[in-house]
């Protein structure tokens, strides 16, 4: 019988970590686990620059979340708790964030309403998403969209993906 401990849970951690430790040293179950592949992310916008730059966006987050939630707030008139609670949503990452609220500013919509549009449908990717809000590649909504890519990496100080260091 398993014995309670003071707060009433079971103690099954250090039998736990002592099976994970013995796995890890056991040939061919590391290397399994590492040869999954993370699912490629296709934000499917129709520019290519764009899916670079939502992609990119990612990595950034991931290293400067606070970073990524302050710019939301400040330039695209996000509430930063509504931005901490997307990066906490499991089918949402910072690209599409950022696209969905950058998105919604150009095309004079509050934030919520891209994302739940993003939310019903994204098939299509996020072209399909910006048509449906007259924002197609090449309109000017679109190169908005492109200039304000181009306005946050400057203020992050970020070099461009693709460009040259």
């Amino acid at each position: 019988m398993a014995r309670l401990g003071h707060n009433g849970t079971v103690k099954r951690a250090l039998p736990m970590a002592v099976l994970l430790w013995c796995l890890a040293g056991v040939p061919g179950v590391s290397a399994a686990a590492q040869d999954v592949p993370a699912a490629a992310y296709t934000p499917a916008s129709g520019d290519a620059s764009v899916d670079r730059h939502l992609a990119d966006i990612n990595d950034y987050a991931s290293r400067y979340p606070a970073a990524f939630a302050d710019e939301m707030a400040r330039y695209y008139a996000v509430p930063r708790a509504y931005v901490e609670a997307m990066q906490q949503q499991p089918d949402w990452t910072a690209g599409d964030i950022f696209m969905a609220c950058a998105l919604a500013q150009i095309v004079g919509q509050p934030c919520r309403a891209v994302v739940r549009e993003w939310s019903r449908d994204h098939e299509g990717g996020w072209k399909a998403v910006a048509a449906g809000l007259q924002a197609e590649p090449g309109s000017a909504q679109y190169r908005r969209l492109r200039s304000a890519l181009a306005a946050t990496y400057r203020r992050w100080d970020r070099p461009a993906p693709g460009a040259e260091k």
